[in-house]
């Protein structure tokens, strides 16, 4: 299986943060946001549920910008064999 090596870039790891400690930010948002920043650092890549997760974000209308930006840093450092 192929690794891809991308890591989450500064602009999104600071966005990932902000969304953490937003306690309006809904579950979804600070999912999304932990997984991009533990793939900050490091060689950690999106696994298969969160990619779901991220791939139904991105195709729904009702998701916030913010919601879907941090899905597509996601999606851009999963498997790309998936």
């Amino acid at each position: 299986m192929a690794k891809n090596t991308k890591q989450t870039s500064a602009q999104i790891a600071k966005l990932a943060a902000e969304t953490l400690q937003d306690r309006h930010a809904s579950q979804i948002a600070k999912s999304l946001a932990a997984s991009a920043l533990a793939q900050s650092s490091g060689s950690k890549q999106t696994g298969a549920a969160m990619e779901d997760k991220a791939a139904r974000v991105l195709a729904s209308e009702h998701s916030a910008d913010l919601t879907k930006q941090l899905a597509a840093s996601v999606l851009a450092q999963s498997n790309k064999e998936r």
